[in-house]
């Protein structure tokens, strides 16, 4: 039986800060690259980024190589987390670069 090797992800990681502010993303073609099997919400995090335009070639090249782009960061109790990066884009600010992720958050179960 042939072993399948796990694929390593390219992560996009927040070392310290706040967790990042997820927005519900209002952009309909962002609806169009989210086709998965379980519900997952469609969401908007920018942050400030040393080098946008390196970030995004990292994002670039692992989609080529076919390998998921993750955002790690800590959230509110210090625990890390994961979600999927599923577009990526930079602009340029009075105070640097910005980088802009739409990433795909697990859906919740409603509340009781």
């Amino acid at each position: 039986m042939k072993m399948m090797n796990a694929v390593e992800p390219e992560l996009i990681t927040i070392v310290e800060g706040p967790p990042p502010d997820f927005q519900d993303a209002q952009d309909v073609w962002a609806l169009s690259v989210c086709e998965e099997r379980e519900p997952r919400l469609l969401a908007l995090c920018q942050m400030r980024a040393f080098s946008g335009p390196k970030m995004l070639d990292r994002c670039r090249r692992a989609w080529r190589e076919d390998r998921p782009v993750k955002l790690d960061f800590p959230d509110g109790t210090g625990v890390r987390r994961q979600v999927d990066v599923v577009a990526a884009r930079w602009s340029e600010v009075e105070e640097g670069h910005l980088l802009h992720l739409w990433v795909q958050i697990p859906a919740q179960p409603p509340e009781e």
